[in-house]
């Protein structure tokens, strides 16, 4: 079974994460997929999608600071829009996360967030989700129990 939604995020800075998990996890739980694999892909080249800390919010903070401090604003850059930082930036964190999906759920660790990484806004960016698995009966385990999904 597969099932590929969309949906849209509105940034409001030029630099910054936007938590995404809740809208994911209830795309994945909406599937009826009980066993399988999230696919979550932004298709821009100035945003990106990580998986990372989601209790406390200095940690995106922190990470974007890194990454400015990677790859900053320079006037060497030749591309005519003048984002190439963004592009890096990008680059260096990616388009797409892969997601374990049991119990109907995702399988993310205890401190785990799915987060948009917006280099280039504010904007308003797509985010697609792919939903590959077993569809199974609503209350299955489907043989995963004590694996630790989050219900969200």
């Amino acid at each position: 079974m597969t099932l590929l939604e969309s949906f849209t995020v509105k940034t409001g800075k030029a630099d910054e994460w936007i938590n995404i998990t809740q809208e994911v996890a209830r795309i994945v739980a909406a599937s009826g997929v009980e066993e399988g694999v999230c696919l979550v892909f932004i298709p821009h080249t100035t945003a990106a999608v990580t998986v990372n800390e989601n209790a406390d919010p200095d940690v995106p903070r922190d990470v974007c600071l890194a990454l400015r401090a990677i790859s900053p604003d320079r006037a060497d850059f030749q591309h005519w829009e003048g984002n190439s930082n963004a592009h890096t930036k990008t680059s260096l964190v990616g388009p797409s996360v892969s997601l374990i999906v049991t119990q109907g759920a995702l399988l993310l660790g205890t401190w785990q967030g799915i987060w948009l990484n917006e280099y280039d806004g504010p904007r308003t960016r797509g985010v697609q989700v792919r939903v590959l698995g077993e569809k199974g009966e609503k209350g299955e385990k489907g043989g995963t129990e004590g694996q630790g999904a989050q219900k969200k």
